[in-house]
């Protein structure tokens, strides 16, 4: 077990997806967008980590997994988020193209954590 959350591989590649957005993809959008998809992705993008903390800091593991679930669910919302920017012309394919390999990647070590989580508490 990690001795903290920021430890665990799956906390620490949502937080780069969490920079990689604020830094690349929030800039693009217009004002227009500031409190709607803006505001969505951003949300979205913390609550993936904080999601993975809130869980790690529960006593027992299926509370930790259903909070793992929840940033699942958030992960999933940041590609949707980013399908629409992309839609409407505020990000390029290639950025999008990036958003999609991490979250994917995202969603990997979240599944390999709740499998660990699993096994070790049957």
């Amino acid at each position: 077990m990690a001795d903290n959350f920021e430890s665990l591989e799956c906390w620490q590649r949502c937080k780069e997806l969490k920079i990689f957005l604020k830094e690349n993809v929030l800039p693009k959008l217009p004002a227009s967008e500031r409190y709607d998809l803006y505001t969505q992705i951003l949300r979205a993008s913390r609550s993936t980590t904080a999601n993975i903390a809130e869980g790690w800091g529960r006593f027992h593991y299926k509370d930790n997994i259903k909070f793992l679930v929840n940033a699942r669910g958030s992960v999933a919302e940041i590609l949707d988020h980013a399908i629409d920017a992309r839609s409407w012309d505020y990000i390029s394919e290639e950025t999008l193209k990036e958003i999609r390999n991490e979250t994917t990647r995202c969603l990997q070590v979240i599944n390999g954590y709740i499998r660990y989580l699993r096994k070790s508490n049957e």
